[in-house]
């Protein structure tokens, strides 16, 4: 097939892809399944269900019964793509807004784990993640360096909470011009090598439940008891549902100086995902001063006939940046 006519067709997989993206944008449970009302959650609770240490976006989460990052555009506000022309191995001064209910991009935001705003960018594949910190300038455009490996195509997120609103998280498609050829989802793993470190993952995944997930990182053999803390936390975990790349975003049960959470080896996660099926997890930790991602595939069984929705344990819940 001619250079043209590889582009064609990868111009068509995209269409399809963003057009299933759409499509999908509100769906819950299985992908496939019917449209459901609602916006940014994975997890599948109701109100009542929540317990009193969850925080207002989880609350949203729950109540809503609908995955994060599906939307570009939420409650009025839209993430906006600005960087027209991205080649794939080179290093991209990205930049995007995100316009508020008025159509002028926001310039308040409140200060989550660090950040006002934090920015995810994953292949469509899974197979390609970052975590970015992006700086916003006086109008409110921000920007900040990326390097896209391969053509093909690309999803972002936008995790925030606008001052005086709920946090959102907006995804938008992307698209890195060539050749391109999708791999598979990498296979089922509970075990994940960065940089001379091990980290190992305990539990399963129960749609509809708070499932528990220890982490536990070693290098060289050895565990890791000194863990540094890295935007607030021992750790940060994301969680993408394969083909619909519905998002969740969740944080250790446990923070630095609390006086209860030891700084590893273990760092101990509650999840709650919205259906069975396939979900790629990352792990961003840091040591030695510098911040590592681990990744794994973990599938989740089916929905329990008698599953209803659950609080996480302890009052930790599936908190957003």
């Amino acid at each position: 097939m001619n250079t043209a006519a590889k582009l064609g067709s990868y111009a068509l997989g995209l269409a399809v892809v963003f057009g299933g993206a759409l499509g999908a944008g509100k769906a819950v449970g299985p992908v496939g399944s019917a449209p459901a009302a609602g916006h940014t959650a994975m997890a599948a609770a109701t109100e009542s269900a929540e317990s009193a240490g969850h925080d207002q976006h989880a609350a949203r989460q729950t109540t809503n019964d609908t995955p994060g990052g599906l939307q570009v555009s939420e409650n009025g506000y839209t993430l906006n793509p600005l960087t027209a022309t991205i080649k794939p191995g080179e290093p991209t001064d990205f930049t995007f807004s995100v316009t508020g209910p008025d159509g002028r991009p926001v310039t308040d935001y409140q200060v989550q784990h660090d950040k006002k705003l934090h920015f995810i960018v994953v292949s469509r594949d899974l197979g390609s993640f970052q975590h970015v910190h992006p700086e916003m300038s006086p109008d409110g455009i921000w920007s900040v360096k990326v390097t896209f490996p391969e053509a093909g195509g690309y999803r972002a997120f936008a995790d925030f909470a606008p001052t005086g609103g709920e946090a959102l998280t907006l995804g938008a498609d992307l698209a890195v011009a060539g050749d391109y050829a999708p791999k598979p989802l990498p296979e089922a793993s509970r075990t994940s090598k960065v940089d001379g470190y091990e980290v190992t993952l305990d539990g399963d995944l129960t749609p509809g439940r708070a499932s528990k997930l220890t982490l536990k990182v070693s290098k060289d053999g050895k565990p890791v008891t000194d863990l540094q803390p890295y935007l607030g936390a021992f750790g940060h975990l994301v969680a993408l549902r394969a083909r619909d790349l519905a998002y969740l975003h969740v944080h250790p049960d446990g923070e630095p100086g609390d006086g209860r959470t030891e700084p590893g080896p273990e760092i101990v996660f509650y999840a709650e995902v919205p259906s069975g099926g396939d979900y790629r997890l990352f792990l961003d930790f840091q040591h030695e001063g510098e911040v590592r991602t681990a990744d794994f595939t973990l599938r989740a069984g089916p929905r329990p006939a008698t599953s209803a929705p659950s609080a996480t344990p302890g009052g930790h819940g599936n908190h957003s940046h």
